[in-house]
């Protein structure tokens, strides 16, 4: 458990629960995401509140913009620098009337979190495994 000395001050440094959100971020693919929802699943534990807490506090070191809202919609202050990395890998994109990338196509960009069940073209389209508690 992180210690506090004042409200919402973190002292030590990741949970066990936040450690584990923070290897799932990591092994997400180049050109695939996740939701925070699809992590709090995957992990077995906690929220989508939780894993953006965790992302906020910790998450600077991990490739932050494959977390992301389960909508699709861009990170709100981080959009053109997650919009770089995302054309730079090749993540699905879906474009707006403007004729601009609008926000994730998450059909085509989710990860299920299992590399041996993507499909040859490195994509899926099945949610991440839930486990159960």
């Amino acid at each position: 458990m992180v210690r506090r000395t004042e409200p919402g001050r973190p002292v030590a440094g990741p949970t066990e629960f936040a450690s584990r959100v923070l290897d799932v971020a990591e092994s997400i693919p180049p050109g695939r995401v996740m939701s925070y929802g699809d992590i709090s699943e995957y992990v077995g534990e906690g929220g989508p509140r939780q894993v953006g807490r965790v992302m906020s506090l910790w998450g600077g070191g991990v490739p932050w913009w494959r977390v992301v809202h389960s909508d699709g919609s861009f990170l709100t202050g981080s959009e053109r620098e997650a919009l770089r990395h995302y054309r730079s890998e090749g993540t699905p994109l879906r474009i707006g009337t403007d004729g601009k990338p609008s926000k994730l196509d998450m059909r085509k960009a989710r990860w299920a979190g299992d590399a041996a069940a993507d499909e040859p073209d490195g994509r899926t389209e099945r949610t991440p495994r839930r486990i159960s508690s």
